[in-house]
Protein backbone atom coordinates (compact mmCIF):
# COMPACT_ATOMS: atom_id res chain seq x y z
CA UNK A 1 0.00 0.00 0.00
CA UNK A 2 1.45 3.45 -0.80
CA UNK A 3 -0.76 4.48 2.07
CA UNK A 4 -1.50 3.09 5.58
CA UNK A 5 -4.78 0.84 6.86
CA UNK A 6 -6.16 3.70 9.22
CA UNK A 7 -5.42 6.56 6.25
CA UNK A 8 -8.51 4.90 5.00
CA UNK A 9 -11.01 6.65 7.30
CA UNK A 10 -9.24 10.56 5.69
CA UNK A 11 -10.41 9.60 2.51
CA UNK A 12 -13.20 11.71 0.97
CA UNK A 13 -13.67 8.66 -1.82
CA UNK A 14 -12.43 5.09 -1.64
CA UNK A 15 -12.86 3.24 -5.19
CA UNK A 16 -12.81 -0.37 -3.95
CA UNK A 17 -12.32 -2.43 -7.19
CA UNK A 18 -11.78 -6.20 -7.13
CA UNK A 19 -11.62 -6.47 -3.66
CA UNK A 20 -14.26 -8.30 -1.97
CA UNK A 21 -12.76 -6.44 1.27
CA UNK A 22 -15.63 -7.77 3.85
CA UNK A 23 -14.58 -11.00 3.12
CA UNK A 24 -11.16 -11.49 2.50
CA UNK A 25 -9.92 -8.00 5.01
CA UNK A 26 -12.59 -8.02 7.51
CA UNK A 27 -11.05 -5.37 10.05
CA UNK A 28 -9.26 -3.60 7.10
CA UNK A 29 -12.95 -3.38 5.56
CA UNK A 30 -14.21 -1.63 8.96
CA UNK A 31 -12.24 1.30 8.26
CA UNK A 32 -13.87 1.31 4.95
CA UNK A 33 -17.19 1.02 6.30
CA UNK A 34 -16.51 3.63 9.22
CA UNK A 35 -15.53 5.98 6.36
CA UNK A 36 -18.91 5.72 4.80
CA UNK A 37 -20.64 6.34 7.73
CA UNK A 38 -18.78 9.40 8.35
CA UNK A 39 -19.42 10.60 5.11
CA UNK A 40 -16.97 9.41 2.48
CA UNK A 41 -18.18 8.19 -1.00
CA UNK A 42 -17.47 4.61 -1.81
CA UNK A 43 -17.62 3.20 -5.11
CA UNK A 44 -17.63 -0.48 -5.12
CA UNK A 45 -17.03 -2.25 -9.06
CA UNK A 46 -16.81 -5.95 -8.68
CA UNK A 47 -18.80 -8.32 -11.51
CA UNK A 48 -20.33 -9.65 -7.85
CA UNK A 49 -22.77 -7.65 -5.90
CA UNK A 50 -20.45 -8.39 -3.04
CA UNK A 51 -21.52 -7.45 0.98
CA UNK A 52 -19.60 -3.68 0.76
CA UNK A 53 -22.40 -2.95 -2.03
CA UNK A 54 -24.35 -2.08 0.70
CA UNK A 55 -22.77 0.57 2.30
CA UNK A 56 -21.92 2.35 -1.94
CA UNK A 57 -22.68 4.69 -2.95
CA UNK A 58 -22.13 3.73 -6.51
CA UNK A 59 -22.22 -0.63 -7.50
CA UNK A 60 -20.52 -1.01 -11.31
CA UNK A 61 -20.61 -4.57 -12.37
CA UNK A 62 -18.45 -5.16 -14.54
CA UNK A 63 -18.16 -7.84 -16.46
CA UNK A 64 -15.04 -10.18 -14.81
CA UNK A 65 -11.96 -8.79 -16.60
CA UNK A 66 -13.26 -5.37 -18.33
CA UNK A 67 -11.28 -3.67 -15.54
CA UNK A 68 -9.10 -1.56 -18.07
CA UNK A 69 -11.78 -0.80 -20.56
CA UNK A 70 -14.21 0.56 -16.90
CA UNK A 71 -10.79 2.81 -15.50
CA UNK A 72 -9.86 4.02 -19.33
CA UNK A 73 -13.82 5.06 -19.48
CA UNK A 74 -13.62 7.22 -16.28
CA UNK A 75 -10.19 8.63 -16.98
CA UNK A 76 -11.67 10.27 -20.41
CA UNK A 77 -14.34 11.27 -18.72
CA UNK A 78 -12.07 13.27 -16.23
CA UNK A 79 -10.46 14.48 -18.78
CA UNK A 80 -13.42 15.27 -21.30
CA UNK A 81 -14.71 17.29 -18.45
CA UNK A 82 -11.44 18.90 -17.27
CA UNK A 83 -11.81 17.25 -14.26
CA UNK A 84 -7.54 16.09 -13.88
CA UNK A 85 -5.41 17.78 -11.24
CA UNK A 86 -3.59 19.83 -14.21
CA UNK A 87 -0.93 20.73 -11.35
CA UNK A 88 0.12 17.30 -10.58
CA UNK A 89 0.27 16.56 -13.99
CA UNK A 90 2.83 19.25 -15.00
CA UNK A 91 4.89 18.63 -11.73
CA UNK A 92 4.56 15.16 -10.80
CA UNK A 93 4.38 13.41 -14.01
CA UNK A 94 5.26 12.65 -17.77
CA UNK A 95 3.98 10.90 -20.69
CA UNK A 96 0.23 12.92 -20.17
CA UNK A 97 0.02 13.66 -23.87
CA UNK A 98 0.40 10.23 -25.11
CA UNK A 99 -2.10 8.96 -22.53
CA UNK A 100 -4.37 11.33 -23.53
CA UNK A 101 -3.93 10.07 -27.03
CA UNK A 102 -5.07 6.79 -25.80
CA UNK A 103 -7.95 7.28 -24.22
CA UNK A 104 -10.07 8.26 -27.26
CA UNK A 105 -11.92 4.95 -28.09
CA UNK A 106 -12.91 4.75 -24.73
CA UNK A 107 -16.08 6.18 -25.33
CA UNK A 108 -19.02 5.61 -22.81
CA UNK A 109 -20.64 3.58 -25.21
CA UNK A 110 -17.53 1.31 -26.01
CA UNK A 111 -17.09 1.08 -22.33
CA UNK A 112 -20.70 -0.42 -21.93
CA UNK A 113 -20.27 -2.68 -24.50
CA UNK A 114 -17.51 -4.25 -23.33
CA UNK A 115 -18.36 -4.16 -19.44
CA UNK A 116 -22.34 -4.05 -19.03
CA UNK A 117 -21.69 -1.28 -16.70
CA UNK A 118 -23.76 1.69 -17.94
CA UNK A 119 -22.34 3.99 -19.55
CA UNK A 120 -23.83 6.77 -17.28
CA UNK A 121 -23.13 4.73 -14.32
CA UNK A 122 -19.65 4.61 -14.81
CA UNK A 123 -19.44 8.81 -15.61
CA UNK A 124 -20.87 9.22 -12.35
CA UNK A 125 -18.17 7.36 -10.63
CA UNK A 126 -15.87 9.36 -12.44
CA UNK A 127 -17.31 12.84 -11.27
CA UNK A 128 -17.45 11.35 -7.77
CA UNK A 129 -13.84 10.33 -7.65
CA UNK A 130 -12.27 13.38 -9.52
CA UNK A 131 -14.13 15.62 -7.11
CA UNK A 132 -13.42 14.25 -3.91
CA UNK A 133 -10.44 15.99 -3.45
CA UNK A 134 -8.83 12.97 -1.07
CA UNK A 135 -9.29 9.30 -3.00
CA UNK A 136 -7.74 6.08 -1.75
CA UNK A 137 -8.33 2.73 -4.50
CA UNK A 138 -8.25 -0.58 -2.70
CA UNK A 139 -7.68 -3.69 -4.89
CA UNK A 140 -6.92 -7.53 -4.47
CA UNK A 141 -6.85 -10.69 -6.30
CA UNK A 142 -9.68 -9.44 -8.69
CA UNK A 143 -6.87 -7.05 -10.32
CA UNK A 144 -4.07 -8.69 -10.53
CA UNK A 145 -5.28 -12.34 -11.14
CA UNK A 146 -5.67 -11.67 -15.33
CA UNK A 147 -3.67 -12.34 -18.19
CA UNK A 148 -3.96 -8.49 -18.24
CA UNK A 149 -3.08 -8.38 -14.33
CA UNK A 150 -0.39 -5.76 -15.03
CA UNK A 151 -2.25 -3.71 -17.03
CA UNK A 152 -5.17 -3.44 -14.47
CA UNK A 153 -2.60 -2.56 -11.77
CA UNK A 154 -0.78 0.61 -14.52
CA UNK A 155 -4.61 1.85 -15.04
CA UNK A 156 -5.32 2.58 -11.27
CA UNK A 157 -2.00 3.82 -11.14
CA UNK A 158 -3.33 6.36 -14.14
CA UNK A 159 -5.92 7.37 -12.30
CA UNK A 160 -4.41 7.69 -9.42
CA UNK A 161 -2.41 10.06 -10.66
CA UNK A 162 -4.40 11.95 -13.03
CA UNK A 163 -6.48 13.08 -10.37
CA UNK A 164 -3.49 13.94 -8.15
CA UNK A 165 -4.19 11.29 -5.67
CA UNK A 166 -1.11 9.55 -4.49
CA UNK A 167 1.21 11.15 -2.19
CA UNK A 168 -0.75 12.43 0.82
CA UNK A 169 -2.91 11.23 3.17
CA UNK A 170 -6.58 9.84 2.42
CA UNK A 171 -5.53 9.15 -1.21
CA UNK A 172 -2.96 6.14 -2.81
CA UNK A 173 -3.12 2.97 -4.55
CA UNK A 174 -3.38 0.38 -2.05
CA UNK A 175 -3.46 -3.50 -2.90
CA UNK A 176 -4.15 -5.39 -0.18
CA UNK A 177 -2.42 -8.55 -0.16
CA UNK A 178 -4.00 -12.17 -0.65
CA UNK A 179 -2.62 -13.62 2.37
CA UNK A 180 -0.47 -12.86 5.50
CA UNK A 181 2.98 -11.51 5.30
CA UNK A 182 3.06 -11.84 1.79
CA UNK A 183 4.68 -8.62 1.77
CA UNK A 184 7.02 -9.74 3.82
CA UNK A 185 7.84 -12.57 1.70
CA UNK A 186 8.15 -10.23 -1.09
CA UNK A 187 10.29 -7.92 0.92
CA UNK A 188 13.05 -10.78 1.33
CA UNK A 189 13.38 -11.50 -1.92
CA UNK A 190 11.13 -14.40 -2.46
CA UNK A 191 10.93 -13.92 -5.98
CA UNK A 192 12.62 -15.00 -8.90
CA UNK A 193 14.49 -11.87 -10.16
CA UNK A 194 15.49 -10.04 -6.79
CA UNK A 195 17.10 -10.26 -3.82
CA UNK A 196 16.21 -8.87 -0.45
CA UNK A 197 14.51 -5.16 -0.81
CA UNK A 198 14.02 -5.70 -4.74
CA UNK A 199 17.44 -5.18 -5.46
CA UNK A 200 17.46 -6.93 -8.99
CA UNK A 201 19.72 -10.05 -9.37
CA UNK A 202 20.54 -9.00 -12.83
CA UNK A 203 21.69 -5.64 -11.90
CA UNK A 204 25.56 -5.73 -11.33
CA UNK A 205 26.12 -3.69 -8.66
CA UNK A 206 23.25 -5.32 -6.13
CA UNK A 207 25.28 -8.71 -7.57
CA UNK A 208 28.24 -7.92 -6.30
CA UNK A 209 27.05 -6.62 -2.76
CA UNK A 210 25.73 -9.76 -1.95
CA UNK A 211 28.53 -11.91 -3.33
CA UNK A 212 30.48 -9.98 -1.16
CA UNK A 213 28.51 -10.09 2.12
CA UNK A 214 27.72 -13.50 1.74
CA UNK A 215 31.31 -14.92 0.48
CA UNK A 216 29.48 -16.84 -2.96
CA UNK A 217 29.12 -16.47 -6.65
CA UNK A 218 25.84 -15.65 -7.48
CA UNK A 219 23.75 -16.42 -11.07
CA UNK A 220 22.58 -12.88 -12.55
CA UNK A 221 19.81 -14.89 -14.47
CA UNK A 222 16.44 -14.43 -13.87
CA UNK A 223 14.66 -16.93 -11.96
CA UNK A 224 11.43 -19.39 -12.61
CA UNK A 225 8.10 -17.88 -11.09
CA UNK A 226 5.87 -20.94 -9.40
CA UNK A 227 3.52 -21.35 -12.44
CA UNK A 228 6.69 -21.89 -14.64
CA UNK A 229 7.94 -24.28 -12.29
CA UNK A 230 5.42 -26.68 -12.89
CA UNK A 231 5.92 -26.46 -16.43
CA UNK A 232 9.01 -27.07 -16.43
CA UNK A 233 9.23 -30.20 -13.95
CA UNK A 234 6.23 -31.85 -16.88
CA UNK A 235 9.16 -31.36 -19.82
CA UNK A 236 11.98 -32.69 -17.55
CA UNK A 237 13.68 -29.84 -16.56
CA UNK A 238 13.00 -29.54 -12.76
CA UNK A 239 13.46 -32.90 -10.81
CA UNK A 240 13.31 -31.57 -7.42
CA UNK A 241 11.21 -29.55 -5.50
CA UNK A 242 11.45 -27.88 -1.51
CA UNK A 243 7.73 -26.33 -0.84
CA UNK A 244 7.73 -24.38 2.61
CA UNK A 245 3.99 -23.48 3.84
CA UNK A 246 2.48 -23.78 0.42
CA UNK A 247 -0.16 -26.08 -1.38
CA UNK A 248 -0.59 -26.19 -4.91
CA UNK A 249 -2.60 -28.87 -5.47
CA UNK A 250 -5.71 -27.05 -4.41
CA UNK A 251 -4.32 -23.14 -4.72
CA UNK A 252 -2.52 -23.44 -8.27
CA UNK A 253 -4.68 -22.65 -11.39
CA UNK A 254 -5.61 -25.91 -13.52
CA UNK A 255 -4.57 -28.11 -10.64
CA UNK A 256 -4.38 -31.31 -12.89
CA UNK A 257 -1.58 -30.37 -14.22
CA UNK A 258 0.41 -29.28 -11.34
CA UNK A 259 -0.98 -32.39 -9.98
CA UNK A 260 0.78 -34.56 -12.59
CA UNK A 261 3.97 -32.27 -12.42
CA UNK A 262 4.21 -33.18 -9.07
CA UNK A 263 4.11 -36.63 -9.94
CA UNK A 264 6.64 -36.60 -12.63
CA UNK A 265 9.12 -35.42 -9.92
CA UNK A 266 12.14 -37.02 -8.64
CA UNK A 267 12.13 -35.30 -5.08
CA UNK A 268 9.78 -33.23 -2.63
CA UNK A 269 10.54 -32.15 0.38
CA UNK A 270 6.99 -30.30 2.16
CA UNK A 271 7.43 -28.02 5.11
CA UNK A 272 4.75 -27.58 6.95
CA UNK A 273 2.62 -27.69 9.83
CA UNK A 274 -0.34 -29.79 8.46
CA UNK A 275 -0.29 -33.11 5.90
CA UNK A 276 -1.69 -31.00 3.46
CA UNK A 277 -3.02 -32.23 0.38
CA UNK A 278 0.10 -31.14 -1.61
CA UNK A 279 2.44 -32.77 1.43
CA UNK A 280 0.66 -36.29 0.33
CA UNK A 281 2.96 -35.77 -2.75
CA UNK A 282 6.20 -35.77 -0.99
CA UNK A 283 9.30 -38.02 -0.16
CA UNK A 284 10.31 -36.32 2.92
CA UNK A 285 8.14 -34.09 5.24
CA UNK A 286 9.68 -31.66 7.35
CA UNK A 287 7.59 -30.46 10.30
CA UNK A 288 7.38 -26.75 10.77
CA UNK A 289 6.04 -24.86 13.81
CA UNK A 290 3.06 -22.47 13.84
CA UNK A 291 2.68 -18.86 14.22
CA UNK A 292 1.94 -19.58 18.22
CA UNK A 293 5.50 -21.78 18.15
CA UNK A 294 8.33 -19.34 16.98
CA UNK A 295 9.43 -15.62 16.99
CA UNK A 296 9.92 -13.64 13.78
CA UNK A 297 8.60 -10.58 12.04
CA UNK A 298 5.73 -10.50 9.78
CA UNK A 299 5.62 -7.55 7.11
CA UNK A 300 1.63 -6.45 6.54
CA UNK A 301 -0.05 -4.54 3.51
CA UNK A 302 0.27 -1.58 4.03
CA UNK A 303 4.37 -2.16 4.74
CA UNK A 304 4.58 -2.65 8.47
CA UNK A 305 7.33 -4.68 9.90
CA UNK A 306 6.21 -6.57 13.20
CA UNK A 307 7.42 -8.78 15.73
CA UNK A 308 5.79 -11.81 16.84
CA UNK A 309 6.31 -13.91 19.73
CA UNK A 310 6.65 -17.27 20.86
CA UNK A 311 3.17 -18.06 23.35
CA UNK A 312 4.28 -21.74 23.56
CA UNK A 313 7.31 -24.11 22.83
CA UNK A 314 7.19 -26.48 19.57
CA UNK A 315 4.92 -29.62 19.61
CA UNK A 316 5.93 -33.19 18.98
CA UNK A 317 9.19 -32.54 16.47
CA UNK A 318 8.16 -29.59 14.87
CA UNK A 319 10.86 -26.54 14.28
CA UNK A 320 11.18 -23.12 13.36
CA UNK A 321 11.48 -22.60 9.74
CA UNK A 322 14.37 -20.47 9.93
CA UNK A 323 16.10 -23.36 12.09
CA UNK A 324 15.03 -26.46 9.52
CA UNK A 325 16.56 -24.28 6.33
CA UNK A 326 19.42 -23.27 8.05
CA UNK A 327 20.48 -27.15 9.08
CA UNK A 328 19.50 -28.61 5.62
CA UNK A 329 22.12 -25.75 4.41
CA UNK A 330 24.57 -26.44 6.40
CA UNK A 331 24.56 -30.27 6.16
CA UNK A 332 24.38 -29.96 2.12
CA UNK A 333 27.92 -28.20 2.60
CA UNK A 334 26.27 -24.20 2.98
CA UNK A 335 28.70 -21.23 4.26
CA UNK A 336 27.17 -18.72 5.93
CA UNK A 337 24.30 -20.14 7.66
CA UNK A 338 25.32 -20.23 11.63
CA UNK A 339 22.37 -18.32 13.08
CA UNK A 340 21.26 -18.61 16.31
CA UNK A 341 17.93 -16.89 16.23
CA UNK A 342 15.55 -15.20 13.93
CA UNK A 343 17.06 -11.90 15.36
CA UNK A 344 20.26 -13.20 13.40
CA UNK A 345 18.80 -13.20 10.41
CA UNK A 346 16.92 -9.61 10.87
CA UNK A 347 20.63 -8.02 11.45
CA UNK A 348 21.74 -9.49 8.42
CA UNK A 349 18.98 -8.12 6.82
CA UNK A 350 18.89 -4.45 7.75
CA UNK A 351 22.63 -4.57 7.05
CA UNK A 352 21.82 -5.27 3.22
CA UNK A 353 18.71 -3.95 2.21
CA UNK A 354 18.32 -0.51 2.09
CA UNK A 355 14.58 0.02 2.73
CA UNK A 356 14.77 -2.30 6.41
CA UNK A 357 18.35 -0.58 7.47
CA UNK A 358 16.46 1.16 10.35
CA UNK A 359 14.50 -1.20 11.53
CA UNK A 360 15.51 -3.55 14.67
CA UNK A 361 14.00 -6.07 16.80
CA UNK A 362 14.62 -3.36 19.41
CA UNK A 363 12.65 -0.77 17.55
CA UNK A 364 9.87 -2.63 17.21
CA UNK A 365 9.38 -4.62 19.74
CA UNK A 366 5.72 -2.80 20.85
CA UNK A 367 5.26 -1.22 17.31
CA UNK A 368 5.72 -2.00 14.03
CA UNK A 369 7.89 0.78 11.49
CA UNK A 370 6.58 1.11 8.07
CA UNK A 371 9.82 0.62 5.77
CA UNK A 372 10.96 2.58 3.66
CA UNK A 373 13.28 3.22 7.09
CA UNK A 374 16.67 3.91 6.04
CA UNK A 375 18.75 4.33 9.43
CA UNK A 376 17.97 4.56 12.77
CA UNK A 377 16.93 7.65 13.23
CA UNK A 378 13.85 7.55 10.80
CA UNK A 379 10.44 7.26 12.06
CA UNK A 380 9.20 4.98 9.12
CA UNK A 381 7.20 5.91 5.71
CA UNK A 382 3.71 6.22 6.28
CA UNK A 383 2.86 7.63 2.76
CA UNK A 384 4.91 6.94 -0.22
CA UNK A 385 5.61 9.07 -3.58
CA UNK A 386 5.17 12.38 -1.28
CA UNK A 387 7.56 14.16 -2.91
CA UNK A 388 8.48 12.16 -5.38
CA UNK A 389 8.67 8.71 -7.29
CA UNK A 390 10.78 6.17 -7.68
CA UNK A 391 12.17 6.56 -11.18
CA UNK A 392 15.33 8.10 -12.84
CA UNK A 393 13.49 11.26 -13.40
CA UNK A 394 11.63 11.21 -9.85
CA UNK A 395 8.06 11.53 -12.26
CA UNK A 396 5.55 8.84 -12.38
CA UNK A 397 4.99 7.77 -15.58
CA UNK A 398 1.33 7.91 -17.21
CA UNK A 399 0.79 4.29 -19.55
CA UNK A 400 -0.98 4.21 -22.56
CA UNK A 401 -3.43 1.10 -22.15
CA UNK A 402 -5.68 -1.01 -25.09
CA UNK A 403 -8.29 -3.28 -24.09
CA UNK A 404 -7.51 -6.97 -24.32
CA UNK A 405 -9.41 -9.72 -23.61
CA UNK A 406 -8.98 -12.31 -21.26
CA UNK A 407 -7.63 -15.37 -22.51
CA UNK A 408 -10.69 -17.65 -22.23
CA UNK A 409 -14.28 -16.08 -23.00
CA UNK A 410 -17.78 -17.86 -22.80
CA UNK A 411 -19.00 -20.01 -25.94
CA UNK A 412 -21.67 -22.00 -27.15
CA UNK A 413 -19.85 -25.20 -25.40
CA UNK A 414 -18.63 -23.52 -22.03
CA UNK A 415 -21.29 -20.70 -22.03
CA UNK A 416 -20.80 -19.04 -18.47
CA UNK A 417 -17.75 -17.13 -16.61
CA UNK A 418 -16.14 -18.53 -13.37
CA UNK A 419 -14.93 -16.30 -11.25
CA UNK A 420 -13.52 -17.16 -8.00
CA UNK A 421 -13.41 -15.86 -4.56
CA UNK A 422 -13.45 -15.99 -1.13
CA UNK A 423 -14.98 -16.84 2.36
CA UNK A 424 -14.72 -14.84 5.96
CA UNK A 425 -15.05 -18.05 7.35
CA UNK A 426 -12.09 -19.90 5.70
CA UNK A 427 -8.31 -18.92 4.73
CA UNK A 428 -6.80 -19.93 1.32
CA UNK A 429 -7.04 -23.78 0.90
CA UNK A 430 -7.84 -23.84 4.45
CA UNK A 431 -5.43 -26.27 5.63
CA UNK A 432 -5.63 -24.41 8.72
CA UNK A 433 -9.22 -23.75 9.19
CA UNK A 434 -10.98 -26.95 8.02
CA UNK A 435 -9.67 -28.04 11.49
CA UNK A 436 -11.56 -25.84 13.54
CA UNK A 437 -15.10 -27.13 14.17
CA UNK A 438 -16.64 -23.42 14.66
CA UNK A 439 -15.50 -22.59 10.90
CA UNK A 440 -16.80 -25.68 9.83
CA UNK A 441 -20.29 -25.09 11.32
CA UNK A 442 -20.25 -21.71 9.91
CA UNK A 443 -19.02 -23.05 5.99
CA UNK A 444 -19.05 -26.13 5.69
CA UNK A 445 -18.79 -27.13 2.03
CA UNK A 446 -17.67 -25.47 -1.26
CA UNK A 447 -20.97 -23.56 -3.44
CA UNK A 448 -21.12 -22.54 -6.56
CA UNK A 449 -23.41 -19.58 -6.96
CA UNK A 450 -25.41 -19.35 -9.85
CA UNK A 451 -27.89 -16.78 -11.00
CA UNK A 452 -31.45 -17.53 -10.45
CA UNK A 453 -32.12 -16.89 -14.49
CA UNK A 454 -29.30 -19.26 -15.56
CA UNK A 455 -30.45 -21.80 -13.06
CA UNK A 456 -33.89 -21.86 -14.64
CA UNK A 457 -32.06 -22.63 -17.97
CA UNK A 458 -30.09 -25.54 -16.90
CA UNK A 459 -32.98 -26.89 -15.16
CA UNK A 460 -30.66 -25.85 -11.63
CA UNK A 461 -32.16 -25.35 -8.04
CA UNK A 462 -31.00 -24.30 -5.01
CA UNK A 463 -28.84 -27.28 -3.12
CA UNK A 464 -28.72 -29.51 -6.22
CA UNK A 465 -25.74 -30.79 -6.28
CA UNK A 466 -24.42 -29.82 -9.95
CA UNK A 467 -20.88 -30.81 -12.47
CA UNK A 468 -19.14 -27.86 -13.08
CA UNK A 469 -17.01 -28.77 -16.07
CA UNK A 470 -13.84 -26.59 -17.85
CA UNK A 471 -11.46 -27.54 -20.62
CA UNK A 472 -9.11 -28.56 -17.99
CA UNK A 473 -11.30 -30.74 -15.20
CA UNK A 474 -14.51 -31.18 -13.81
CA UNK A 475 -16.21 -30.84 -10.26
CA UNK A 476 -18.95 -31.80 -8.60
CA UNK A 477 -20.34 -29.34 -6.02
CA UNK A 478 -23.62 -28.00 -4.03
CA UNK A 479 -25.28 -25.08 -6.60
CA UNK A 480 -26.41 -22.16 -4.61
CA UNK A 481 -28.88 -19.56 -6.76
CA UNK A 482 -28.32 -15.93 -6.11
CA UNK A 483 -28.55 -12.87 -7.92
CA UNK A 484 -25.41 -11.62 -6.44
CA UNK A 485 -23.76 -13.29 -9.89
CA UNK A 486 -25.56 -11.57 -12.72
CA UNK A 487 -26.38 -13.93 -15.39
CA UNK A 488 -23.76 -15.92 -17.12
CA UNK A 489 -21.51 -15.49 -14.22
CA UNK A 490 -20.92 -18.05 -11.55
CA UNK A 491 -18.59 -18.01 -8.61
CA UNK A 492 -16.75 -20.30 -6.24
CA UNK A 493 -14.54 -20.16 -3.12
CA UNK A 494 -11.20 -22.36 -3.94
CA UNK A 495 -11.15 -23.72 0.06
CA UNK A 496 -12.78 -27.16 0.15
CA UNK A 497 -10.18 -30.18 -1.10
CA UNK A 498 -13.61 -32.42 -1.73
CA UNK A 499 -14.81 -29.46 -4.29
CA UNK A 500 -11.35 -28.52 -5.68
CA UNK A 501 -12.25 -25.46 -8.21
CA UNK A 502 -8.61 -24.86 -9.44
CA UNK A 503 -9.38 -27.96 -11.32
CA UNK A 504 -11.10 -25.53 -13.53
CA UNK A 505 -9.25 -22.39 -13.60
CA UNK A 506 -7.37 -21.11 -16.45
CA UNK A 507 -3.48 -20.97 -16.00
CA UNK A 508 -2.74 -19.03 -18.94
CA UNK A 509 -0.22 -16.42 -17.58
CA UNK A 510 0.02 -12.44 -17.78
CA UNK A 511 3.44 -11.96 -19.72
CA UNK A 512 4.66 -9.51 -17.19
CA UNK A 513 3.75 -10.89 -13.65
CA UNK A 514 3.45 -14.22 -14.53
CA UNK A 515 0.50 -14.45 -12.79
CA UNK A 516 -2.41 -16.98 -14.22
CA UNK A 517 -5.89 -15.96 -14.88
CA UNK A 518 -7.58 -17.38 -12.59
CA UNK A 519 -10.29 -15.12 -12.17
CA UNK A 520 -12.25 -15.58 -15.26
CA UNK A 521 -12.38 -19.16 -17.38
CA UNK A 522 -15.17 -20.68 -19.02
CA UNK A 523 -17.42 -23.70 -17.83
CA UNK A 524 -20.66 -25.13 -18.15
CA UNK A 525 -22.50 -26.35 -15.99
CA UNK A 526 -25.08 -29.28 -15.74
CA UNK A 527 -27.66 -30.94 -12.68
CA UNK A 528 -25.40 -34.25 -11.57
CA UNK A 529 -28.05 -37.15 -12.65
Amino acid sequence: MTNSVADIGEASCILAIGTNTTQAHPVLALNVKRAAAKGAKLIVANPKEIVLCEHADIFLQHKPGTDVALLMGMMKVIVDENLQNDSFINERTENFEEFKESLKKFTLDYVEEITGVPGENAAEAARMYAAAGTASILYAMGITQHTHGTDNVLAIANLAMLTGNIGKPGTGVNPLRGQNNVQGACDMGGLPNVYPGYQRVDNPDAKAKFEKAWGVKLDDKIGLTHTVVFDKALEGEIKALYMVGENPVLSEADAGHTRKAMEKMDFIVVQDIFLTESAKFADVVLPGASFAEKDGTVTNTERRVQRTYKAIEPVGDAKPDWWITSQLAKRMGGKGFDYNSPEDIFEELSSLTPSYGGISYERIKEQGLQWPCPDSGHPGTPILHSEKFPSASGKGKFVPLEYRESDELPDDEYPLILTTDRSLFHYHTSTMTRKVEGLNRLNSEELLNINPADAEKYGISDGDMVQAVSRRGEVNVKAKVTDICPPGVVSMTFHFAESPTNELTNAAIDPVAKIPETKVCAIKVQKVG
